[in-house]
């Protein structure tokens, strides 16, 4: 007699599809390094990447920096799980920050300290090329748009013309504090760029966890910084606790990741990074606000301020408004008011000063097709940068890619429609009374009683009962009323069953997979507008840091295996390719 099949228990199919999702980011990967190796000289010339999709050349080699870069990444992997879940919140925070700090650095200092650190932001195509011809920073606010097209005598460099002027502002104000030079500007990128590993498991805890019994979670409250204790004020009696130590649980499990992410090659050194950290605290402060109420105006509008300070860092970070768009439908809209406001008084201040965003955009359009850009194969692009991007936050998320899918719920906005349907039809609907209708002061109906004596505007009386003894134009009025009352009713119960499953999503809804996913379409929509072919392991890093949050919903069991993995891709990454950034 032939046994029943053992049906696979669901933790290890879900293990199954982690792998599967991984293996097809490495051949990605490998694809990706592959394809350039089979073109043409002339083809492989039109990449303008020795190292394609990686912007940097091949070289083998190991620096000071090796050793500590090695034990680094053995201590996240052997300690910072149970760190991350051990210590107190805000001394959790701090150590990641710390660590992420120190593994861009170690392996900055693989290529040396001038190649790879002080001297990254030197280079005749970078920021401090321009420092020392500003003068006036006023008259250089002003001129800025004139000199964004290549050709002329005057042009800024690429990237200062690559952008609007808030990073070159930035180095120039540095400058005039004494903070002058190449391992300033470098430890600026570093510092902020690694506080982006803490920025995000800050808007996860802020944004909530999702609760099992399907209750709607409280607010959390402060969680102790000494003690460790969780504490949490909150509607429900029976859920506050447990949904603030969800919450906290899912931002722990993402710092070891956070901390050894291998992006940090890039977050030591590029701007980028400064971009990716002062974004990053943006959408940090408008999780926070949507949950707090005393202080939600000032978070809201902190949050605002830098989101308008981002997009004149870079154009592309117009598209960090995916990111906030998703905090704010996951949990209300009322910061968007202050949050906006906040955009628009630095958009206005550099109007002021005379430099226009839309102008600057349209001149860096047109100045991207007078480089290499034009030349790029759109064909290899399009997808080799989703390779690159692979290489930045790992393979950790690419195999959480299915577990973010689920978490985003959103059969709960649009797949309990048959549930729903079945719960009101089961509840018969109470009948609609007859309605009232203006009868005119004259009208007679034969066959029944003159109306009491009504005043010249005519009266509201219930309509007769006869059909057929009903004046055409009462009928009328009935009818056009009664089908009035009909689309009211029936809009009401549309937006009311939509309103509940926009409460149903808000609850089901894992912060963790919904700011991974906004990262991920952010990136999408950049690779798919064309200005974005090659360098994107750096130009996406404000988008990356998102996308790594993704890989705290892997199992606890096998968090270490996949930071070895993690590790060991940056490590070969620095290792085997000189990088450009």
């Amino acid at each position: 007699m032939r046994k029943a099949p053992v049906p696979t228990p669901p933790c290890r199919l879900a293990s199954r599809a982690d792998v599967y999702c991984a293996a097809a980011g490495a051949v990605l990967v490998a694809t990706a390094f592959l394809v350039p190796r089979m073109l043409s000289d002339q083809a492989r010339g039109r990449l303008f990447a020795g190292a394609a999709p990686i912007f940097g050349n091949w070289l083998p080699h190991i620096g000071w920096g090796t050793a500590p870069a090695v034990g680094i990444a053995a201590s996240v992997i052997v300690y910072g799980p149970e760190l991350a879940h051990r210590l107190p919140w805000r001394r959790a925070l701090l150590l990641t920050w710390v660590t992420a700090v120190a593994w861009a650095f170690a392996l900055a200092m693989v290529d040396g300290w001038q190649r790879g650190f002080a001297g990254r932001l030197t280079t005749r195509d970078e920021y401090l090329h321009e420092v020392g011809g500003v003068h006036d920073i006023a008259a250089m606010l002003r001129g800025f748009s004139g000199r964004i097209l290549d050709f002329q005598p005057d042009s800024w460099t690429t990237h200062v013309s690559g952008h609007p002027p808030g990073a070159l502002l930035t180095f120039v104000l540095m400058d005039r504090i004494g903070l002058g030079g190449g391992a300033w500007a470098a430890l600026l990128c570093v510092l902020v760029g690694g506080s982006a590993a803490v920025a995000v498991p800050v808007a996860i805890r802020a944004l909530g966890a999702p609760t099992a019994n399907g209750e709607t979670p409280g607010r959390p409250g402060r969680i102790g910084g000494g003690s460790g204790r969780t504490m949490a004020v909150a509607v429900s009696s029976s859920a506050p606790r447990e949904y603030a130590s969800a919450a906290e649980g899912r931002a722990r499990a993402a710092l070891p990741f956070l901390a050894l992410a291998p992006a940090a090659i890039w977050i030591a050194v590029a701007a980028d990074a400064l971009f990716a950290g002062v974004t990053a605290w943006a959408v940090a402060l408008l999780a926070i606000a949507t949950r707090q109420q005393r202080n939600q105006v000032v978070a809201a509008s902190g949050a605002g301020l830098l989101f308008g300070f981002g997009i004149f860092l870079s154009y592309g970070l117009v598209l960090m408004a995916v990111p906030a768009a998703a905090v704010l439908m996951a949990r209300t809209l009322r910061p968007a008011v202050p949050a906006l406001a906040g955009v628009l008084l630095v958009v206005a201040a550099f109007k002021a000063t005379g430099f226009w965003w839309l102008d600057g955009y349209h001149l860096v359009v047109q100045r991207y097709y007078q480089g290499i850009a034009s030349d790029r194969p759109y064909s290899y692009w399009v997808w080799a940068n989703l390779a690159a991007t692979v290489c930045a936050v790992g393979l950790a998320p690419v195999a959480a890619v299915h577990r973010v899918a689920r978490g985003l719920r959103f059969e709960a906005l649009w797949g309990r429609r048959d549930r729903l349907a079945t719960t009101e039809s089961s509840t018969p609907a109470s009948p609609m009374p007859d309605p009232l209708v203006l009868v005119p002061a004259t009208a007679t109906t034969a066959g029944t009683e003159s109306a009491p004596a009504p005043s010249s505007a005519g009266s509201a009386v219930p309509a007769p009962i006869s059909a057929t003894t009903r004046p055409t134009a009462v009928r009328a009025a009935r009818s056009e009323q009664s089908a009035a009352h009909a689309e009211v009713f029936a809009f009401s119960r549309v937006a009311a069953a939509g309103m509940d499953r926009l409460r149903r999503w808000r609850t089901d809804v894992d912060p963790v997979a919904l700011v991974a996913a906004a990262g991920v379409a952010a990136l999408l929509l950049a690779d798919l507008s064309g200005l974005s072919k090659a360098e994107t392991e750096r130009i996406w890093l404000p988008f990356d840091v998102w996308v790594l949050a993704g890989a705290a919903l892997l199992p606890a069991r096998h968090v270490r295996v996949w930071l070895t993995v993690q590790a060991v891709g940056g490590l070969v990454l620095v290792h085997s390719i000189l990088t450009n950034w």
